[in-house]
């Protein structure tokens, strides 16, 4: 199993200058991948500019969007967003993409919280349009240069509907930041969904999970803010949930790598730039 490390870009007024260094130690120290969290009515770094970022400061290292909210963004601009951090990067990012919950997050006049699977499904065509290098109604030219690859997608979601669509046209899926057994159903649903579909292969299945080190109460605290909107109930468990020390981060990849995750990404919980070199010593 693959280990990534997230960007800090939705902790709370992050300390947005910190992102392309963080990303040039995150290569260093050996993970993966970095991710990003996608949200638009919160005061962090948009996910698309944290990951075009990373993609200028490093090399190597993948990128995965984990989850980006695809149906807040026309998919005009998102398909060429996408493709654009793909191309500056050298190939490197995955785009993971969700419906998104939080009414607010929908801030462009037209695209609503209502009807969002529907949307994302005729979205996705429209994404792969343009990465074909198809020149789209009402434009006189492509939107991507010539020769750009189809960006690999994953979908996020625990329903049949999330996995159907990883059949039809993702590379994989990206599991809630939930427990390890809470997810695993999940990650049976799109198996299955992935071999009725016919599909050559296995789906890459990318989980994700909170960790903190130096300061686990703090770091609690500031995943309990980000979910707050959600109720008490909500983000009281998944703040709870948080993979704190080394001994629980380990316990943490150990129940991941069990129930055949690809790759797990691990999302810190502040922009303290020291936590890459704590947890890197507890998981690489």
């Amino acid at each position: 199993m693959k280990i990534g490390i997230g960007i800090p870009n939705q902790i709370r007024n992050v300390g947005a200058e910190v992102i392309p260094e963080w990303a040039r130690r995150a290569e260093d120290a050996g993970f993966a991948s970095l991710g990003s969290v996608g949200r638009v009515a919160y005061p962090g770094v948009m996910d698309t500019v944290a990951l075009a970022a990373a993609a200028g400061a490093t090399s190597r290292i993948g990128l995965i969007s984990n989850v980006l909210l695809g149906p807040v963004w026309p998919p005009l601009l998102l398909a060429k967003e996408a493709q654009s951090i793909d191309g500056v990067s050298g190939g490197r990012l995955t785009l993971g993409i969700g419906l998104g919950g939080r009414p607010d997050d929908f801030v462009v006049e037209g695209l609503g919280p209502r009807g969002t699977g529907r949307r994302l499904d005729r979205d996705i065509e429209t994404y792969k349009s343009v990465w074909r290098g198809e020149t789209p109604a009402g434009c006189d030219n492509p939107l991507v240069p010539e020769g750009s690859r189809e960006v690999p997608l994953l979908f996020g979601g625990m329903v049949e509907a999330s996995y159907n669509r990883v059949a039809r046209s993702g590379r994989g899926y990206i599991g809630a930041s939930l427990p390890a057994h809470m997810v695993a159903g999940a990650f049976d649903g799109v198996r299955t969904a992935w071999k009725e579909a016919g599909r050559d292969g296995s789906p890459y299945l990318v989980a994700i999970a909170y960790y903190a080190v130096a300061d686990i109460e703090g770091g609690r605290a500031n995943v309990y803010d980000y979910y707050s909107t959600a109720g008490a109930d909500t983000a009281g468990f998944i703040s709870s949930a948080v993979s704190g020390g080394a001994d629980v981060i380990k316990k943490t990849v150990r129940e991941f790598e069990a129930i055949g995750a690809d790759e797990l990404v691990l999302n810190p919980t502040s922009d303290d730039i020291d936590e890459i070199q704590r947890v890197a010593e507890v998981v690489l």
